[in-house]
């Protein structure tokens, strides 16, 4: 059962970018969608998860 449910939307939303710029950026433009990132990141431990959201709040990742 994935975790992604307990995350509210910004949480969810800085987390796509994330992956989607860092652990998607050599898939090609079509494969770069929230789907295919939200399914990134349901298979990553919830400590790592939350040690991203923690970066990406320090470095404002969410105001890009």
């Amino acid at each position: 059962m994935s975790f992604l449910h307990t995350v509210n939307a910004k949480e969810r939303g800085m987390l796509r970018t994330i992956v989607k710029r860092v652990h998607m950026k050599h898939h090609p433009e079509y494969m770069v969608t929230d789907y295919e990132a939200d399914k990134i990141i349901s298979t990553i431990a919830p400590d790592t998860v939350e040690r991203l959201i923690r970066v990406g709040t320090d470095h404002k990742i969410d105001n890009l």
